[in-house]
């Protein structure tokens, strides 16, 4: 049974720091691209950050510079370090596994960026 599940949501204030995991089982992680996705109250999900099975990396323009994400293969696990966090980085976030054949989302942790 494939599962991604995320923790590390909260309330911050601005300019804190948070860091999301996303814990995958169920199918081999090291083999997939890994995506975070955000989606704000009324708004369309956005593309946040990659990272490919190389490690190859990707960020928006939006978080570029703040947000760090990376994966470790031996735990299944891909991280997003976010820093100098924005009132407009309030958002629900999701990890996304990724090949060519399978599309595998988690269900989201909560982020609150708010003085």
């Amino acid at each position: 049974q494939v599962q991604l599940v995320e923790s590390g949501g909260g309330l911050v204030q601005p300019g804190g720091s948070l860091r999301l995991s996303c814990v995958a089982s169920g199918f081999t992680f090291s083999r997939f691209t890994m995506n975070w996705y955000r989606q704000a109250p009324g708004k369309e999900r956005d593309l946040v950050a990659t990272i490919t099975s190389t490690s190859t990396t990707i960020y928006a323009d939006s978080v570029q510079g703040r947000f760090t994400v990376s994966r470790d293969n031996a735990k299944n696990t891909v991280y997003l370090q976010m820093n100098s966090l924005k009132p407009e980085d309030t958002a629900v976030y999701s990890c996304n596994a990724q090949n060519m054949w399978w599309d595998y989302w988690g269900q989201g942790t909560q982020v609150t960026v708010s003085s």
